[in-house]
């Protein structure tokens, strides 16, 4: 990418407009698998190092918090005004970047990451990934989340034509599809690519879940509820897994 693409991109982001928030709902129901996996917290024992990274305005942190009691929960975007946001919410904010010299991390200091919503809007989601297996311990829980490409009514809407949900043609507005907000959106996943991209740069996957996505008009919530039985035919994707012990 150009350095002017760059600057684009980045102003974008910076942009407040742009939203930085994903639903309370999904952000919970990623929690309950991290916290389901670490376990309770032992008296006296420390709580794992949680990262949020991409924490946008601090409220899926806020929400996570609530379920990862113990835990020590930092949020880590590389938008000033985002963090300056998520202050207002979570103890620990730090800037730090997946590219440009990484995060302000060390090597295996991270118990767990959450990354919400961030993967779609990478140009270079392998070397985001990379620098998440490194801040990870040998072992450490990775729970991410992102739009399901082959959700339930995008396979509807390619059959008819249709641009589908999620997708974006350009930076400026939205063409073709259902939809008025444009969130710059770069990359979208399958729940096949998903455990293919995650298991290619280092990971075991423990779990591919599904969740609604809080934009399904009202009168097809609950179909959006129940193809989340389905993992393949959601709206969100959500992934668990682990750095594997070399």
């Amino acid at each position: 990418m150009s350095p002017a693409a760059a600057a684009t991109l980045r102003d974008f982001y910076e942009d407040p407009a742009v939203p930085v928030a994903s639903g309370a709902g999904r952000s919970r129901r990623q929690a309950r698998l991290l916290a389901r996996a670490r376990g309770p917290v032992r008296a006296g024992a420390p709580g794992a190092t949680v990262l949020d990274i991409g924490c946008g305005d601090g409220t899926a942190a806020a929400t996570a918090a609530e379920v990862l009691a113990g835990h020590r929960l930092i949020g880590v975007d590389w938008s000033q005004d985002a963090l300056r946001r998520a202050q207002a919410r979570i103890p620990y904010v730090v800037r730090g970047e997946l590219t440009d010299g990484g995060l302000p991390f060390a090597t295996g200091s991270a118990d767990a990451v959450l990354f919400s919503e961030v993967v779609e809007h990478l140009v270079d989601p392998d070397a985001a990934l990379d620098e998440l297996h490194r801040v990870l311990r040998p072992g450490g829980h990775l729970l991410l989340s992102t739009p399901n490409l082959a959700a339930w009514y995008n396979r509807g809407l390619l059959l008819a034509g249709v641009q589908p949900v999620f997708s974006e043609v350009s930076m400026r507005r939205i063409h073709g599809r259902p939809g008025t907000q444009v969130v710059g959106h770069l990359r979208l996943y399958t729940a096949r690519a998903l455990r293919g991209f995650l298991a290619a740069s280092g990971f075991e996957v423990v779990r591919i879940a599904g969740a609604p996505y809080h934009d399904v008009p009202r009168p097809l919530r609950p179909l959006d509820r129940a193809a989340c039985h389905l993992p393949s035919l959601a709206s969100i994707l959500l992934a668990h897994a682990r750095r594997r012990r070399e």
